[in-house]
């Protein structure tokens, strides 16, 4: 049985192929939501978040004999857990990671942390609209709510939750962009000159997590970018693409 840590739309790809590839298999996922695209695909999904110690309780009993590891490339802590128990368990680990992207010019201001980030941001003047999802949330907010000469616009899903965290940071409804992407770099370039952005920040998700549309309609518009590179982490054996993944689990299952 291989566990795949999913989550992402190239991770469900993945299970997908590996599940093509007459392999047994159970992805895991945080939330309900992520889980609908697997189990419309009628893959086997258990949802929850998994501490190290609770992935090699559970690799016991389902008899895992293999972790890929797909999780987006800012899940660190589930990476981080994954390889762990791995290690305790003394199961072999794959990590797919999308690919970065490299060729970024001088209008992308590239930093290594969200806190960075903040840092970059409140010395800047004007509308910053932040696109780094509702968990960065209160690092920027308490950076930036109320700060002079400043705008903060956060934009993020259109969930209760989300919305409640907001009023808790103080973060006026009007400054808030509750909106689900896909996101067209049309559409990102609409978002920006209704709010009349100055700055913008994200993070380096790669091109499927549709980092390009964001980053190009900012360029066409000469706005600034913000950019916070993914976590350094010891992977070991990293792959890029699904083939590449495929043929790695070919070879460890004929050990």
């Amino acid at each position: 049985m291989i566990l795949v840590i999913a989550g992402t739309s190239d991770a469900r790809e993945l299970a997908i192929e590996i599940d093509k590839q007459g392999y047994q298999l159970i992805t895991s996922v945080v939330t309900e939501n992520a889980a609908k695209s697997l189990t419309e695909a009628r893959l086997p999904v258990r949802v929850g978040r998994l501490a190290a110690i609770d992935m090699v309780d559970f690799i016991k009993e389902h008899q895992i004999t293999l972790i890929v590891d797909a999780s987006h490339p800012f899940a660190e802590e589930a990476s981080r857990n994954a390889i762990e128990a791995a290690e305790r368990s003394d199961t072999p680990y794959i990590r797919y990671e999308r690919k970065e992207i490299t060729s970024y010019d001088a209008i992308v201001t590239k930093v290594a942390s969200y806190e960075e980030a903040a840092d970059v941001a409140s010395n800047h003047q004007g509308v910053v609209m932040l696109t780094t999802g509702s968990k960065t949330l209160p690092t920027f907010a308490q950076k930036l709510v109320g700060l002079e000469g400043v705008r903060f616009l956060a934009r993020m899903l259109p969930r209760k939750d989300n919305l409640e965290l907001c009023e808790q940071l103080g973060i006026e409804q009007k400054n808030i962009i509750a909106i689900q992407g896909p996101f067209s770099k049309e559409l990102n370039k609409a978002l920006y000159r209704q709010y009349g952005v100055t700055l913008m920040i994200t993070k380096e998700s790669g091109k499927v997590g549709s980092v390009d549309e964001k980053v190009e309609a900012a360029r066409e518009l000469g706005i600034p970018i913000v950019m916070i590179q993914r976590p350094r982490i010891g992977y070991g054996n990293v792959y890029s693409d699904i083939p590449q993944v495929v043929e790695q689990i070919k070879k460890i299952k004929k050990v």
